[in-house]
């Protein structure tokens, strides 16, 4: 197997993060702050910034990052109200 299908088989697992995460909320299984949600566009974004710097993206890498950092603001706000 070759780079391009570790990079794109990076990309779907991170699409299907992201996704199954966003279903889970809108369908109120999920609340927008738990830990799974947050985690789930984390990992799954991060894994859309591997796959789209890979094939040169960078728009689509850029949104990426910034969702990364959204989550991670998200996970830093709730263990503030976890320790206050």
């Amino acid at each position: 197997m070759d780079e391009k299908f570790w990079y794109d088989a990076i990309g779907w697992i991170g699409s299907i993060l992201i996704v199954a995460a966003y279903a889970l909320s809108i369908s109120g299984r999920l609340r927008s702050d738990a830990p799974f949600y947050l985690w789930g566009n984390i990992l799954g974004s991060f894994s859309l910034v591997l796959n789209t710097l890979y094939v040169g993206a960078y728009p689509s890498a850029a949104v990426n990052i910034i969702w990364v950092v959204i989550g991670l603001w998200g996970i830093a706000r709730n263990r503030r109200k976890v320790f206050s």
